[in-house]
């Protein structure tokens, strides 16, 4: 039986469930009408092989974990105090698998994407201003990986940075290609890119040889990170720019391209793959983001050269400090392959939050040319008028827009993951949700802290 046969025979009805009667409005379509379960989980197989037809979706959601908008604060994070940060990368990193769980859990016992369940949820004006809240935050998002990726063909072949910005508007036609061939190829895509990622900070780590027990030591919580001012607020960087508002829109969607089974023994099952595979997936992205930090720490920190925050200036320091060509050339190909899998999922978080809170569909080559375009024209202009330098600034200011909007995601999300009347047998346990509410207050107080220190910096410039 093919994965399509299965998938005709398992299709849920759309109808709201007895034990889902918490939403004002009936589910409409899947999300991501294209690849809503489209992969066959092979029902009836090993348990092992059922496990790994969920392999897949934690890694376009571990992308955003380690976007080119997180370089910035690991960067001066491990320059200016060496490996005493990695606590705040191990924090945040443990935050993102707890909400991201989450996530799998509010798609699959709902058949709801974040977006979707927001808009039956909540009155049309509250669902509407959450849209453009996440509209926003989607161009942050690709704002930064416009940035970093036209950093990064800068670096590599020499591209002016105001063409390299132009360049990245031409990725479009690739992600199309690879949705047009099945939703595995684009998951194998980003996987690869991830693989590129960590094999380049792999060969970087060995030849700046960082000391092991500082790294260990660097993982326990140290008082300096609360009694140094700016070591504090490193750590609010970390810890503020690392959850990312699309993944979570991004994670209850992409989940849904399984076909799992509808009854309840099938959604548990799913609920249980699902968070492994995101937790296994976010387990990468903390190392890559570690290495990003200890890699500043062991370079930079270790050889005296203080704060390092700009991506051009890490680059051209590993040269001489490493004393390996190769060194910048890694630095220079992670950062691409950061920028390019990055786009892929911010590409498919801004079409599940368009079809989710609108139930409008429009060409998804219009829809990218749109996201893209409202990324590229201010960073054109921005990089034109102020120069190069004011390309590092525009990837603090996109980090500040995504702080501003994640509450209003991550806020609705447990609210949701803790009412029985949508969730039904499928509420999250006392314990996570009290994990998870600690976190969201967390996020909360922390994002508005970094908000505040933006304002508070700007008008003191």
């Amino acid at each position: 039986m093919s994965s399509r046969q299965a998938e005709a025979e398992i299709a849920p009805s759309f109808a709201n469930p007895p034990d889902q009667q918490g939403f004002a409005r009936e589910r409409g379509e899947g999300s991501l009408h294209q690849s809503f379960r489209s992969v066959g989980v092979g029902d009836g197989g090993t348990l092992f092989r059922r496990f790994l037809a969920f392999l897949g979706p934690g890694y376009l959601v571990a992308v955003g974990y380690m976007d080119p908008g997180n370089w910035a604060t690991s960067l001066a994070g491990g320059s200016e105090f060496g490996y005493t940060l990695l606590f705040a990368v191990l924090l945040s990193s443990l935050m993102a698998i707890v909400l991201q769980a989450l996530c799998a859990r509010l798609a699959i016992a709902t058949g709801r994407d974040l977006a979707q369940a927001c808009r039956d949820a909540y009155p049309k004006p509250v669902s509407i201003g959450l849209w453009i809240l996440a509209e926003l935050a989607i161009v942050a998002t690709d704002l930064a990986e416009v940035i970093g990726t036209a950093i990064a063909l800068k670096l590599l072949f020499g591209l002016p940075l105001e063409w390299g910005v132009v360049v990245t508007a031409f990725d479009v036609f690739v992600i199309l290609w690879l949705q047009s061939r099945g939703f595995r190829y684009v998951e194998a895509f980003v996987a690869t890119m991830i693989l590129v990622i960590a094999l380049c900070f792999v060969g970087q780590l060995l030849l700046a040889q960082p000391s092991i027990a500082a790294i260990f030591a660097g993982f326990l919580p140290s008082a300096s990170i609360v009694t140094d001012e700016r070591q504090l607020y490193l750590a609010l960087g970390i810890l503020g720019a690392t959850v990312m508002p699309h993944n979570l829109y991004l994670h209850t969607g992409i989940v849904q391209t399984r076909a799992y089974r509808e009854d309840e023994a099938g959604k548990r099952e799913a609920i249980r793959f699902a968070t492994i595979d995101s937790t296994l997936a976010l387990g990468i992205a903390l190392v890559v983001n570690a290495s990003i930090l200890i890699l500043a720490a062991a370079a930079f920190h270790a050889t005296g050269h203080g704060s390092v925050e700009d991506l051009e200036q890490a680059h051209s320091l590993l040269t001489p400090l490493l004393g390996a060509a190769i060194a910048p050339v890694l630095f220079a190909v992670a950062l691409l392959a950061s920028g390019l899998s990055s786009t892929v999922t911010a590409t498919l978080a801004g079409q599940i939050v368009m079809e989710g809170f609108l139930r409008l569909r429009i060409s998804p080559v219009v829809r990218r040319l749109i996201t893209r375009g409202l990324a590229i024209l201010p960073a054109a202009g921005i990089i034109i008028a102020y120069g190069e330098q004011s390309a590092g600034q525009l990837l603090i200011f996109s980090q500040v827009v995504l702080s501003l909007q994640l509450p209003f995601a991550v806020v609705p999300l447990v609210l949701m993951s803790r009412d029985r009347s949508k969730m039904g047998n499928f509420r999250a346990p006392i314990w996570l949700l009290a994990i998870a509410g600690a976190i969201a207050t967390l996020i909360v107080a922390l994002n508005v802290k970094l908000v505040l220190d933006f304002v508070n910096s700007g008008f003191a410039g």
